[in-house]
This record gives C-alpha cells, structure tokens and sequence, in this order.
C-alpha cells in the first residue's frame, strides 16, 4: 500500500519493510528491554515480533497504538483524493491536521488517544525499559504533545527508524542522538 493512506488499513508489513527488520533489531538489542508492545494492526505487529523472537519475549498488542483512521480516504493514493475532491483537498492540507478527511478520526480525538496512551504506558512501565512498535502518525503526535511544538514542526520520520522517549519522574523526555 506504499504511496496510499494507510492509517487503520491493516497490509501486511511491506517487502521494504522486512528489509528494515535487521537494522531495527540491532537498534533495539542495545537496550535491557522487559516489555513489548505493539500498534495490534500487521505492520507494527510483524516489526514487534522479529523484536519479540530474538529476545524470547512476549508482544503485547494495544489498539491505542493505532495510527489515525483516515476514513473513507484508507487505502486510497493523494492524487485519488485530489481528483475526487479537489476543494476539500486544498482545504485539509492548509489546516493540516485539524481538517478530517471523511469519516475519519478527527485529530483532536486522535492526540487525546495519543496522550492517553504515553500516560497508560507511563504506568505500566514502572522503571523498566520497553519498546513500543507504532505508527509514524502517533510518534509524531507523541513528540509534539512531549516537547510541546506543532506537530507541522515535527519532522516526518522514516518508515522503520528508532526513537528513544525516557520517563523522567513521570514525564516524558525525547532523547536526543
């Protein structure tokens, strides 16, 4: 589904995507981890499973971690959406993102469901380090609401990079490379 919106759509992980494996298990091996938990949609689970086998540890999988629902645009290529309604395209991309495509996730749902989610794993954590396979989307929502920049300042990520969040008496920190 490369090039399409894929938010809730559920393809498997993609053959780049399995080609990321390796590089990503590596990244991740460096840490004690005691935890995993993944986006419940293939994509994340797949990438948590290589991470899971090699450590002899179980995934557990949380919807929360989703990426947002794009409605009636899942599934569908920007020049689709843009041939459909072109007005409306427009529109959403000047009020990125708080413009919801279709019967999609509005945003503000969907950076509540984000902010619900780091504080869950807050608590679950309880000290101990753990990895978290998700989406794009909800790493970018996450880094906005913890460093508290517009998320259109949020640099776009590469599909299968690491990003290290550290609690600090209950509080997230980004940790800087």
């Amino acid at each position: 589904m490369a090039g399409r919106f894929c938010g809730h759509s559920d393809p498997d992980l993609s053959n780049d995507g399995y080609q990321q494996l390796s590089e990503i298990v590596t990244q991740v091996k460096r840490w004690p981890l005691s935890a995993i938990y993944a986006s419940d949609l293939k994509r994340a689970a797949q990438t948590a499973q290589a991470i899971a086998s090699l450590l002899d540890l179980p995934v557990q999988l949380r919807p929360s971690l989703r990426e947002i629902y794009f409605g009636d645009w899942e599934g569908r290529s920007w020049g689709e959406i843009e041939a459909a309604d072109p007005a409306f395209a427009a529109s959403w991309l000047k009020a990125y993102p708080h413009n919801t495509p279709p019967g999609g996730e509005t945003f503000h749902d969907f950076e509540q469901r984000v902010r619900d989610e780091l504080a869950a794993l807050a608590v679950l954590l309880d000290g101990d380090v753990a990895a978290a396979v998700t989406h794009a989307g909800f790493i970018r929502t996450a880094l906005s609401l913890i460093s508290g920049m517009p998320i259109g300042s949020i640099a776009n990520l590469d599909y299968g990079s690491v990003t290290e969040l550290r609690l600090v008496q209950q509080k997230w920190k980004v940790e800087e490379k």
